[in-house]
């Protein structure tokens, strides 16, 4: 099977962008040489790193499903206009992130276009769109509300099995940091209903039953959203 070749470990010569900006910074008089020199040990090397690392890790993945899934080739992935598309966008925001869910989600959105889990093209734009504006709390919080057993199941956290209580127990339960940012999570669940992916209504302070507290509160774009950023 032809694989992916790694990505070359030298400087790319025709990287636009850092000649123009290094260009900008030598004709500025006398601080010229030193802005060059500041782009150099401030910006270009940790971009180049971030860079080359994204690049390793993609190549990795992407012949990964080549070894492993019949239907995929190289060929195939080369010439599907939908993918190359996917694959352009979710890596130019993994390039401006560091943080793991924001590596994770487009490195998981770019495997599920190649597996053509999500057929809907638009719909898979609108979801890398959506991982460039949802901070890491948002993505962590949504796939709380999607299954909140399941997420306490997965992720190791004990059920206390309430009797009663609102959903904003559970939340600050499950993510302690939260305890004492009630205003923060509560912007956080109007930002997720925004855009449409979790149920309207304010819910997270409402008296409840333990079942109720525990109910999903996704929309079907926040299931399929979900679906598309997490590794299948």
């Amino acid at each position: 099977m032809n694989h992916v070749p790694d990505p070359p470990n030298e400087r790319s010569a025709g990287d636009v962008g850092h000649a123009f900006t290094k260009a900008l910074a030598a004709s500025v008089p006398v601080a010229g040489g030193a802005l060059s020199v500041l782009l150099d040990n401030v910006l270009t090397a940790p971009i180049e790193k971030r860079k080359q690392a994204w690049l390793q890790d993609l190549a990795g993945t992407i012949n990964e499903l080549v070894d492993t899934v019949e239907e995929i080739t190289s060929e195939r992935l080369s010439n599907d206009e939908a993918f190359i598309t996917a694959a352009l966008q979710a890596t130019q925001i993994a390039l401006r992130n560091h943080q793991e869910e924001k590596l994770e989600a487009p490195r998981n959105a770019i495997i599920n276009s190649a597996l053509r889990n999500e057929p809907d093209e638009d719909l898979q734009l609108q979801f890398i769109r959506l991982i460039d504006r949802l901070t890491p709390w948002h993505l962590r919080l949504l796939a709380l509300l999607d299954n909140p057993r399941e997420y306490m199941q997965a992720n190791e956290i004990v059920n206390p099995g309430w009797g009663m209580g609102g959903p904003i127990a559970v939340i600050e339960h499950c993510f302690p940091e939260l305890r004492t940012r009630t205003e923060f999570c509560q912007q956080l669940v109007r930002e997720l209903q925004v855009e449409g992916l979790i149920g309207q209504g304010q819910f997270l302070n409402v008296t409840m039953t333990g079942d109720g507290m525990m109910q999903n509160r996704t929309v079907e774009a926040g299931r399929r959203f979900l679906a598309f950023i997490t590794n299948p």
